[in-house]
């Protein structure tokens, strides 16, 4: 017991660290813009901030001071050690509150000065761009945010499920618990509006089009040549044995090594399992130069000395690779990463998101049927995806959710944008293989605009999959769900990462804007996801491993209660470890740059 509560006075430590983090730190892109007139709107929403925090903190330390009260009645036996602990926490609040006070009276004063500096009604705001260190430090602290929600929370289920019976402590963790997730949202709020400061959206609506744009030219020049007969190729068979967003991501798979290799790809699709016809069915030919597959000298897959004159390769499916060649997911082009990393929180998926951009170009009359049914469903934001896997995917690859699981997230994620704006209609678009779940679904949450349509889940079943009829159904749910402002998915799920990949084409970073109760987000076949230490970690429970700054960890997965497995490819040992304690190794590779197509 003594324990548990010492992991209470520990966890609020840390969320009053990241606080006082957030309330005395003043991280913007540009010191020389401290005597401008948004540098003093910026201290004067910090003191509002600080004000709103202070309160939030008042009610925390009622909370603890309920906890004593609990104590000292005898409600569960609580021994000295406990009660010190309390005591501890106690002056650590009184001793944060005071920093609070003296923080937001340097706020004011150093505020002073600024307004007959600043009287200046016409001036500039600061465009320039952010630092890469800059958007890495604001991506680390939201992420330290959530992940200190995650242990908070799951830290606090496990004291309620120890006592099932206690009816008063169970409801004050409750109180805490709520009080907490308030806090969470305050602080993601500010981090939100921070990200909005200074021109800063505007800039990174601007970079992301060009950024498109050059990835975009470089495609349409390598897909495009000025004699076919005369290019090299990469072949591959769309046919692979597995389903709609498996396929896809095997094409994505050879696209990115046809770039690579600089080789126009080329898609063997005639007697494609969900549409005879093929690829042409349903999109636009990859090229409007190059479709044929001849040339004058052939080769399988092999050592880059021994296909490198080969007109055509053929490329197997991942599985079989080998050797790897370094453009393999996770890496993205090395003339791009600067810019990429400065922009977006998950580089490499926007970099896919391209790909698949390109590659997923609706014929007409798809796209027509896609426009009718955003009009016949009134699909509109604000909305939250949800996709909901079940069939052939429970047991074998992922865990039986319920749909009160994928709704809790939905109801944080409304909660949290209502912060931002009104939402006068909270709306959902919900994509399942199981027609049961959307008449569930509606009998259980009233209260939400549930979109969806019940006829592509009866087509999902595994008995009429591979259908044109199931083909158009899987894309018109991986196109809507795209298209809503958040996703509650599995990643376990192809058409979820699909979803999630192509919805990066449409926001500058929409990195965050999912909850996925399972994986985290990963290319089937990807080179090694590693994460590089920040801190040290000295294992205190069993599982734990050892961790040192700098050592390399090969991430298995996020355990969302603040902890992440993995190797530590230093020892070889394999288990948990504090996810805040690392940060994420972008890889990157030679690709060409194409400076014939004119972009740079």
């Amino acid at each position: 017991m003594v324990a548990t509560w010492r992991v209470i006075g520990l966890v609020l430590l840390l969320w009053l660290a990241v606080l006082i983090y957030i309330s005395t730190t003043g991280f913007f892109p540009n010191e020389s813009s401290a005597r401008t007139e948004s540098h003093l709107t910026r201290a004067l929403t910090e003191i509002e901030q600080l004000k709103k925090q202070n309160k939030q903190l008042q009610l925390l330390a009622t909370d603890i001071k309920d906890i004593k009260i609990l104590a000292n009645e005898g409600v569960q036996p609580v021994n000295h050690r406990l009660k010190l602990e309390i005591i501890k926490l106690s002056a650590s609040v009184e001793k944060y509150k005071t920093r609070l006070a003296v923080a937001e009276k340097t706020s004011i004063k150093e505020s002073k000065p600024q307004v007959a500096i600043n009287n200046d009604n016409h001036a500039q705001k600061d465009t320039q761009p952010p630092s890469i260190e800059f958007e890495k430090t604001r991506r680390k602290i939201n992420n330290g945010v959530k992940e200190l929600w995650f242990f908070l929370r799951s830290q606090l289920k496990k004291l309620k499920d120890a006592n099932p019976g206690n009816n008063r402590v169970t409801g004050k963790l409750d109180e805490i618990l709520q009080d907490a997730v308030e806090q969470k949202r305050s602080i993601m709020t500010d981090l939100w509006n921070l990200t909005r400061m200074n021109g800063l959206e505007e800039w990174r609506v601007k970079e992301n089009q060009q950024l498109a744009d050059v990835v975009q030219k470089r495609l349409e020049f390598l897909q495009n040549p000025k004699d076919c007969s005369k290019a090299k190729k990469l072949v591959c068979n769309l046919n692979k044995g597995c389903g709609y967003g498996c396929q896809i991501h095997h094409l994505i798979y050879c696209f990115n090594v046809a770039i690579g290799l600089q080789r126009t790809f080329i898609i063997q699709s005639k007697g494609w399992r969900y549409s005879p016809e093929g690829w042409e069915k349903v999109y636009k030919p990859i090229s409007d130069t190059c479709v044929d597959e001849s040339g004058s000298s052939f080769s399988a897959w092999g050592p880059m000395n021994s296909i490198k004159d080969k007109q055509v390769i053929r490329l197997p499916i991942v599985d079989s690779l080998s050797p790897r060649p370094p453009f393999m997911p996770l890496a993205i082009p090395e003339d791009l990463a600067p810019r990429l990393i400065r922009l977006h929180g998950n580089p490499i998926v926007w970099w896919l998101g391209q790909l698949t951009k390109y590659l997923l170009r609706p014929q007409p009359t798809l796209e027509d049927d896609l426009k009718e049914s955003m009009k016949k469903l009134n699909f509109q934001s604000p909305i939250v995806g949800v996709q909901v896997r079940r069939t052939d995917k429970i047991g074998p690859e992922a865990a039986f959710h319920s749909i009160d699981e994928y709704m809790t997230h939905v109801d944080d994620y409304f909660k949290l944008l209502e912060r931002r704006q009104p939402v006068a209609k909270r709306r959902i678009y919900l994509a399942s293989d199981d027609p049961t779940v959307l008449p569930e679904a509606k009998q259980k949450y009233p209260q939400y605009d549930i979109i969806s349509d019940n006829d592509i889940s009866k087509s999902a079943g595994l008995d009429s999959r591979y259908s044109y009829t199931s083909l158009r159904g899987v894309i018109f749910d991986i196109h809507f769900l795209s298209r809503c402002d958040y996703l509650v998915c599995t990643f376990s799920s192809q058409v979820c990462r699909m979803a999630y990949e192509e919805m990066q084409t449409r926001h500058p970073d929409a990195s965050d804007r999912f909850y996925s109760l399972d994986d985290i987000y990963y290319f089937g076949g990807q080179n090694a996801h590693n994460q590089r230490v920040l801190y040290t970690h000295i294992p205190r429970h069993p599982g734990e491993i050892d961790l040192q700054v700098g050592d390399l960890i090969g991430i298995a997965g996020n355990h969302w209660d603040g902890y992440s497995k993995g190797m530590n490819r230093r020892t070889g040992q394999t288990g948990l470890y504090p996810s805040y304690k690392v940060e994420e190794i972008i890889e990157t590779a030679p690709f060409p740059t194409y400076k014939e197509a004119g972009s740079k």
